[in-house]
C-alpha cells in the first residue's frame, strides 16, 4: 500500500478529467429546466485569488450544483471584469499599464478557479476587455 498521499497529483488528475468531459457547460438551446447562477466576476487586479473570492464563489457554486442535483440546466459563467479603478489602481501600485498586467492576471485567475473545482461553464468565459465583449456593452 502506498502511504505517501500526493494532493497535486490526485487534484491534477481530476482537473483534467473534469475539464475533458466538460464538467459544468450547458446546452441552453435545449435546457428543459434553465437556472442562471451569475457570481460577481472578479477583477484580475492582483496577484491572483484570495480568501474572500473562494468565500464568496464557494457559497454561490455549491448552490449551483444544488440545484444541478434538483434536475435543473444550471448555466454558471465566469468572467474577469477588468476595466476600473481596481485594475487602474494595481497598475500603478507595480508601475506597469494594465493592458499589459490585465492579460497576466486573467491567466492567473482562471487557473486558480480552474485548481477550485468549481463547475463553471468554461466555455462561455468572458473578459469586459475583450472587443468582443465590450462592444455589445
Amino acid at each position: 500500500m502506498n502511504e505517501e498521499y500526493n494532493p497535486h497529483a490526485i487534484e491534477t488528475r481530476w482537473q483534467a478529467r473534469w475539464a475533458a468531459e466538460g464538467r459544468g457547460a450547458v446546452d441552453l438551446d435545449h435546457a428543459a429546466r434553465p437556472f442562471y447562477n451569475l457570481m460577481e466576476f472578479p477583477y484580475p487586479s492582483g496577484e491572483g485569488l484570495h480568501v474572500g473570492h473562494v468565500f464568496s464563489f464557494g457559497g454561490a457554486d455549491t448552490y449551483g450544483r444544488f440545484m444541478r442535483r434538483q434536475g435543473y440546466d444550471v448555466f454558471q459563467p465566469i468572467g474577469y471584469d477588468a476595466f476600473g479603478i481596481h485594475s487602474e489602481n494595481y497598475a500603478l501600485k507595480v508601475g506597469a499599464h494594465p493592458h499589459e498586467l490585465t492579460p497576466r492576471a486573467i491567466a492567473r485567475f482562471r487557473t486558480q478557479l480552474r485548481r477550485l473545482g468549481a463547475a463553471f461553464d468554461w466555455s462561455r468565459e468572458v473578459d469586459t476587455t475583450d472587443p468582443r465583449y465590450y462592444r455589445w456593452t
